[in-house]
């Protein structure tokens, strides 16, 4: 994987912490999003962790550009409390996946696993920001939303809205197949079917509707 942050230690420390896991390999470090980007090119990674204040080329811009040059690598996007009104532009361009810098050392681990299988991450904790971020405003705008997104995944078959409210926990194709008893190809039809039907470009996007309509646990 690729490591981007313009801070040293922050490297140091996320490294430190990828380094307990023998199943993770970083094989370069960006100081700005212009490097992870030139670096997801040359190395073409399974995941990019990408910060998203940096110089040059800031984590927004330079996800962007890694999911138009090289699709197949997903892009974690590492967040603070005080970036929230940035994951809503972040889900849009293609992030699978969204970590805390002062979350559980676990989650990072998590996520960059998730992310190599395929699927999104989301952590409750950063699953709650994010949906406050799109639903900030008025109470009846809050209530708009979850109820647009109910109205959505009544154009779902039972069976999508099953494999929805999965993609909605961050499973894995691989994952849903072994909860439904079906083959892997057949989770793959029903998630292409569920990003038709919702109007979504990714699994974050399609979380995020799960979350809206409580098709996940939570505080719903």
């Amino acid at each position: 994987m690729v490591l981007a942050d313009d801070e040293t230690m922050i490297r140091a420390g996320v490294r430190a912490i990828l380094a307990t896991d023998p199943e993770i390999d970083v094989v370069a470090e960006a100081g700005n999003g212009s490097e992870a980007v030139d670096l997801t090119l040359k190395h073409r990674p399974d995941v990019v962790l990408m910060d998203i204040r940096m110089p040059v080329m800031d984590g927004l811009a330079a996800t962007a550009e890694i999911k138009r040059t090289v699709p197949g690598t997903a892009v974690l996007v590492l967040t603070t409390f005080s970036e929230d009104e940035y994951v809503a532009r972040a889900l849009g361009d293609g992030a699978a996946g969204f970590l805390l810098k002062s979350g559980d050392p676990r989650e990072l681990l998590a996520g960059v696993h998730a992310a190599s299988r395929g699927a999104a991450y989301l952590s409750a904790d950063v699953a709650r920001r994010v949906i406050g971020e799109l639903n900030r405003g008025p109470a009846g705008r809050r209530m708009a939303r979850a109820a647009t997104s109910r109205a959505r995944i009544d154009a779902l078959t039972g069976r999508e809205r099953e494999v929805l409210a999965f993609l909605g926990q961050g499973l894995s194709n691989a994952e849903i197949a072994a909860r439904m008893h079906v083959v892997e190809g057949t989770v793959k039809s029903y998630v292409s079917a569920v990003f038709t039907g919702l109007g979504v470009r990714n699994r974050v996007q399609a979380a995020i509707i799960a979350y809206e309509a409580g098709l996940t646990d939570g505080d719903r």
